[in-house]
């Protein structure tokens, strides 16, 4: 069974009272184009200083202009080691690793590796895929994705907890003569399944350490923590929402794509409502002119409000 709760990040997002926040980058809103690496570093240090609990980044391969942005541009392996460097405590997360996309012996080694150099800080959100041109580029079944994404969170538990192991899967094989180094700092890194990644919610109950979703609307996100609940137990469920702080504060709510735009007395009702409902942590998509502003505004109304 998954014992990623003794990882300090997974603590520090789910092992506290009441609603956690993480910030998702690119924290410039720079999605399109390679964001400026010094401002990233700076509003990532000050999202730690405010009172976030994680910093995300995702893993987009390549760049689909169909689908409409690139993620933070930069692998998650170097650029999360590079955050680690620049911070202290927050917890640093993935939103999504691809596995089907990546050899589990190389995400088995670059995630223990960051999950060192944090000294326990590193989350793995893991997904199944969801930009069809990447599959065939990568010389992979879009069909096989499912039984992949199977295959390479139990070769990558395997990897962690093992020394020498042996293990056969459609990525090779390890026959015990070779080892797979470092090892993570707690006897597994956290895995979150993200969205369904072609599982069954059983499946994700059983070998998951959590469950990270995307935007819901109330009524949906209610039946899906009902159901999460009845095969999960505790374990937590994260979820990410996209918002835009208004000017005015009593601002009423506007759907935006994955999200809202409202002012700060909404969100702060809002985010009271998911907390209520079972939300454990929310990573956030702040939409502002002024970055680091937005992040010190969300941070003043809704974090130090809860």
């Amino acid at each position: 069974m998954p014992t990623g709760h003794e990882n300090e990040g997974y603590r520090r997002l789910f092992e506290t009272d009441g609603l956690t926040f993480g910030a998702g980058f690119p924290l410039t809103g720079a999605n399109r184009s390679t964001p400026d690496p010094e401002a990233e570093i700076r509003l990532a240090k000050r999202a730690e200083a405010v009172g976030f609990d994680g910093l995300w980044a995702r893993d987009v391969p390549t760049y689909w202009p169909e689908f409409g942005d690139a993620g933070q541009t930069f692998d998650p392996w170097p650029w999360l080691s590079h955050v680690a460097a620049h911070t202290d405590e927050i917890a640093l997360g993935t939103s999504s690793i691809v596995l089907p996309l990546r050899h589990p012996i190389h995400v088995a080694k670059s995630a223990a590796t960051v999950d060192r150099l944090s000294d326990g800080r590193l989350v793995l959100g893991v997904a199944s895929g969801d930009r069809d041109p990447e599959y065939p580029a990568f010389g992979v079944d879009r069909d096989e994705r499912g039984a992949l994404f199977r295959d390479h969170v139990e070769t990558l538990r395997t990897l962690w907890r093992d020394e020498f192991p042996e293990r056969e899967g459609r990525w090779g094989s390890l026959d015990g003569a070779l080892d797979v180094v470092p090892k993570p700092t707690a006897e597994t890194i956290p895995l979150l399944p993200t969205g369904n990644a072609r599982q069954s919610r059983e499946w994700i109950a059983e070998h998951g350490d959590g469950w990270l979703f995307y935007h819901l609307p109330e009524r949906t996100l209610t039946d899906y923590l009902d159901a999460w609940r009845e095969a999960a137990g505790e374990k937590p469920f994260a979820m990410a929402v996209r918002a835009e702080l208004a000017d005015d504060p009593t601002a009423e709510p506007e759907q935006l794509h994955l999200g809202y735009r409202a002012g700060t007395e909404w969100f702060q009702d809002y985010f009271g409502r998911l907390a209520e409902l079972g939300v454990d942590h929310v990573i956030v998509s702040i939409e502002n002119d002024d970055p680091e502003r937005g992040i010190e505004r969300f941070a003043a109304a809704i974090i130090d409000a809860d």
